[in-house]
């Protein structure tokens, strides 16, 4: 059986096919964590300690000796995304305040959908349609992984404000793992590889604590937010592509919501208890957002590259024929 295959064709599988198992058990058997206690119990409760050691591992990944084109890449679409984010979130915040409207619309939902690019999915593009520096700004873009930039966005917006020991907690695991990656390559080679695997665990754990009976119009809510992840977050990066010398590529393919973003919420609450009644329905609207905006980026970005490709090409040749006449 190609299980893993199979699930890996659905956008954001690995973390949207355990999150609806997750739920789908929490609904039909919601006594059966506690009927088996011990360790089975801690698969269903274990959410902050799996996205402890994923950021852990994904830190590890992250090589120190970035060039400067790259800084300024990944850079520049990092501030965008996260300077929309809170602009968007401030906004929300003047209408829906801590709570959320009808259908799990809630600012921290807001933020998270737009914070978090997926790096996969970013690279993947890139291999296919970016320059060097384009697919290396991955490596920057990294940092969005994880809470600590919605918390920072939220104080930007702000909107909520956290102790400094949050914050630093936040961001412990990720500069630990960048700490020993680049001082022992074996270390690197053996803990980045459990940063894929730790995501089907997260999204179980997640998915644990979600009532499907409660949450149909999230899903929906998500839909309209990953079309507006895609329009809003997108425009932004494009601009600040082009101002980094790109031609706007790499700004669409940055302008999704990643699969792990569906983990921040549960982190969020933990932080700050007035989140915890919004962030299981935010948890189910950045799932849809993760599909929505992992369907259309990828038509998007192969559509916009060759309008480009078409227009670079046409420049040349006028270049060409310039040249030769003179």
């Amino acid at each position: 059986m190609r299980i893993k295959q199979s699930v890996e064709r659905i956008p954001g599988g690995m973390m949207l096919v355990p999150l609806l198992l997750g739920a789908l058990l929490h609904t039909l058997l919601p006594n059966l964590p506690t009927f088996f206690g011990s360790f089975t119990e801690g698969l269903f409760k274990g959410a902050l300690p799996f996205i402890a050691l994923n950021i852990f591992c994904l830190g590890t990944s992250i090589d120190f000796r970035v060039t400067p084109k790259i800084l300024k890449k990944g850079g520049a679409l990092i501030i965008s995304k996260v300077g929309v984010a809170a602009l968007a979130g401030l906004i929300a915040g003047k209408f829906i305040g801590d709570g959320m409207v009808m259908g799990g619309l809630s600012v921290l939902a807001i933020i998270v959908a737009m914070n978090d690019t997926n790096g996969g999915m970013y690279i993947s593009l890139m291999n296919q349609f970016g320059k060097k520096e384009e697919i290396g700004a991955t490596t920057i873009m990294a940092l969005e992984t994880g809470p600590f930039i919605t918390m920072v966005t939220l104080g930007i917006a702000g909107i909520s404000v956290f102790p400094w020991p949050y914050l630093v907690g936040a961001i412990l695991p990720l500069l630990l793992g960048m700490i020993v990656g680049n001082l022992d390559s074996d270390i690197r080679s053996m803990f980045s590889k459990g940063n894929a695997m730790l995501i089907p665990f997260i999204g179980f754990a997640l998915g644990s604590g979600i009532d499907l009976s409660k949450v149909y119009q999230a899903g929906l809510t998500g839909i309209v937010l990953g079309v507006l992840v895609v329009v809003v977050t997108g425009a932004a990066c494009v601009i600040a592509d082009k101002l980094t010398g790109g031609n706007g590529v790499a700004g669409i393919a940055a302008a999704t919501t990643a699969g792990n973003a569906a983990a921040v919420p549960a982190v969020i609450a933990a932080a700050n208890p007035k989140y915890a009644a919004v962030a299981p329905s935010a948890t189910v609207v950045i799932a849809s957002c993760v599909i929505v905006t992992a369907i259309l980026v990828p038509i998007l970005t192969a559509w916009w590259a060759k309008r480009v490709g078409r227009a670079e090409k046409k420049d040349n040749d006028d270049q060409v024929q310039v040249k030769f006449s003179t």
